[in-house]
């Protein structure tokens, strides 16, 4: 299956829900990034680590396919 098709592809309803909760998390640490106030470094590694790894959850929720479409080709 090519990488265009599988990313138009119904997304099955756990990775659904596993992109909503990755991108939010995302959102909140690039806020957390963008603050003008100055904060603990910790926090502001942490915030990389995250929206980094929402990122990624996002991706990978995106090209999970149901297993139907999966058979059809």
């Amino acid at each position: 299956m090519k990488i265009t098709k599988r990313l138009k592809s119904p997304t099955p309803l756990f990775f659904k829900s596993l992109q909503k909760i990755s991108l939010v998390l995302a959102g909140i640490s690039g806020v957390i990034l963008t603050t003008p106030v100055a904060l603990p470094a910790c926090l502001i590694s942490i915030a990389g680590y995250v929206a980094t790894a929402g990122a990624v959850a996002a991706v990978v929720g995106q090209a999970a396919v149901k297993e139907e479409e999966m058979k059809r080709d």
